[in-house]
């Protein structure tokens, strides 16, 4: 099972990597040939995308390790890295492209007036969106089907690249057709990018860090979990629970009540039936600790 998820995890991966390589050499080459700011920083942009995609291919081959000795609770919390890190990347190539955009619109109205940009850039640009929007949906498909945050993680990387692509567009298309008294759309439309991407990482790095300071699972899931106990025949009064995430798995602390005439045997089946019930729930990967007391 394990193998199985990190196959499609690293299939969706290396597409994306080559998808990026090819789209960063585009970029760049379109921005410069097309004289466009927002081009190039489009494609410095998605050089993190490239960066991105070969962490996360190490961190996940990492994570499908089995337990050992040193990590009983097996390896989950480095792709948990590995989404914290790809947030990161994300929020420090926001503020370069916020530098560089706020740069060109002062120089602009300085010392330093921008050229009209040429269509290479704005075709660039429609063949940008198409092909990221078409990895977006497949990486963020293929992150909830396999459960990983690292993967749903570089799926909105994916998409924040559409949204870049989407500005630069708007702001290439309105430098070339509405006249050079409009060329700093080229450069502001740099600067809206960089805000989408902020928002973005954010989100990203709030995530992985609740995760690596276990942050319970939300209510929600723990009152689920307290249902599927108290149904399990035997089981009593399940209480005292504590949740937490290991990666794409989740950790499950749990106290029950049994009948206080029960032989140890009987109160071990018990345990045994309430485990399964969650499992099969949640994960044969799951881990369970079960207290018996006395009812």
């Amino acid at each position: 099972m394990k193998n199985n998820r990190f196959a499609q995890a690293s299939r969706v991966i290396w597409i994306g990597f080559f998808a990026n390589t090819s789209l960063t050499l585009l970029k760049l080459v379109a921005g410069v040939l097309g004289r466009s700011s927002a081009m190039v920083a489009d494609g410095i942009h998605s050089i993190s995308d490239i960066m991105t995609d070969l962490v996360l291919a190490g961190s996940l081959k990492v994570a499908a390790k089995p337990r050992d000795g040193n990590h009983k609770y097996g390896h989950g919390k480095v792709e948990t890295l590995a989404a914290a890190f790809v947030g990161g990347i994300l929020l420090a190539v926001g503020a370069g492209i916020l530098y560089a955009g706020a740069r060109n619109i002062i120089g602009h109205f300085g010392n330093s007036p921008l050229q009209r940009p040429g269509m290479i850039a704005f075709y660039a640009a429609v063949f940008s969106i198409a092909v990221k929007e078409i990895l977006f949906h497949y990486t963020l498909d293929t992150g909830k089907r396999v459960n990983s945050n690292a993967l749903i993680a570089n799926a909105w990387h994916h998409r924040s690249d559409v949204y870049s692509s989407l500005a630069t567009l708007l702001g290439i298309g309105g430098a070339i057709f509405l006249g050079n008294q409009w060329v700093v759309l080229d450069p502001l439309a740099a600067v809206i990018v960089s805000f989408f991407i902020f928002k973005v990482s954010f989100g990203i790095i709030r995530e992985a860090l609740m995760e690596l300071i276990e942050t319970s699972l939300p209510s929600k899931k723990e009152k689920e979990i307290l249902q599927i106990a108290g149904n399990v025949e035997g089981v009593h009064n399940p209480h005292d629970l504590k949740t937490r995430k290991i990666g794409s798995n989740i950790a499950i602390d749990l106290h029950i009540h049994v009948k206080q005439d029960l032989n140890i045997k009987d109160a071990h089946d018990i345990t045994v039936r309430l485990e399964k019930h969650l499992r099969d729930q949640y994960g044969e990967e799951t881990h369970i600790s079960v207290h018996t007391e006395p009812l």
